[in-house]
């Protein structure tokens, strides 16, 4: 087994879960079928484009100031 980093976030009425690691992205209604999606899209994409070893990517945050809008 593998472990990989999923991004999830919600656009409109669906959420969107991304891999850094590998680029896949996937989609579903619930965060749990997203995730779902994403684990067979990663599984199909490693299966044609087997992946060398690596180091897992960096998550951090950061702070931008905040525009006020008029």
């Amino acid at each position: 087994m593998v472990t990989f980093t999923a991004i999830i976030h919600k656009e409109e009425d669906m959420f969107v879960a991304a891999c850094p690691e590998v680029g896949t992205a996937s989609q579903g209604t619930t965060i749990d079928e997203a995730l779902a999606n994403l684990k067979e899209a990663t599984e199909l994409y490693l299966d044609e484009f087997p992946q060398k070893e690596s180091s897992p990517p960096i998550l951090t945050t950061f702070e931008v100031a905040e525009v006020a809008s008029a």
